[in-house]
């Protein structure tokens, strides 16, 4: 049995991410694979509880290094647990979020995008998608999606500053620039059965 396929799904608030990995998932399993549907963070009984402590509390629950520590050992549970079961038996994995949003949302301030990298390392043996599509939506039109979904409560990170979440977007391009190879930025604009569209072409070379 042939290895599955690991997919991350990337961008700001309000992007789309969760309804696309739901219709991809949905098409690829017409396609007749065997899918599972993930999250960061999160995605285990592990990530899972630790996805709480992250996204619950006030703005200063937790430091800049704390946050960055906890999203790592979330991910190191999830895949460990979750991902790599299911690639081995050969599923493919889809997940909303995972390296490059802490790389673009920790990496940030106190930490460096190095920094990221290395805690992953550390604590997942520098394990990376096969594929990564990153979202893209003006921001006014993803701050009105964003309220459209969680009305005027969000989480501790959701609800950061204009300016943070701009250069959440901003860090989002320049990973798709430099891995070129993994990355494939993806206009989220217009009717969501377009945008799974798109996703679809963009994975012809890896369907088999």
């Amino acid at each position: 049995m042939s290895r599955g396929r690991f997919i991350t799904l990337e961008g700001g608030e309000g992007a789309g991410k969760s309804t696309q990995l739901r219709a991809l998932a949905t098409a690829l399993r017409d396609a007749g694979l065997d899918v599972v549907e993930t999250r960061e963070p999160g995605g285990s009984e592990g990530g899972e509880a630790i996805r709480t402590l992250l996204l619950t509390g006030g703005a200063d629950r937790w430091s800049p290094r704390a946050e960055a520590l906890l999203f790592a050992a979330a991910r190191a549970d999830h895949i460990e647990r979750t991902i790599r079961p299911a690639l081995e038996r050969g599923a493919w994995v889809l997940s909303d979020r995972f390296l490059d949003s802490s790389r673009a949302y920790q990496g940030q301030g106190a930490l460096t995008d190095a920094d990221i990298l290395a805690l992953h390392r550390i604590g997942s043996d520098g394990f990376l998608p096969d594929r990564t599509f990153f979202l893209t939506l003006p921001e006014e039109e993803a701050a009105d999606r964003a309220k459209a979904r969680d009305g005027d409560i969000s989480d501790r990170i959701g609800g950061r500053a204009s300016e943070f979440h701009r250069a959440v977007a901003d860090a989002f391009t320049r990973f798709a620039a430099q891995e070129p190879e993994r990355f494939r930025t993806v206009d989220a604009a217009g009717p969501a059965a377009e945008v799974t569209a798109r996703l679809m072409s963009m994975l012809a070379d890896l369907l088999p």
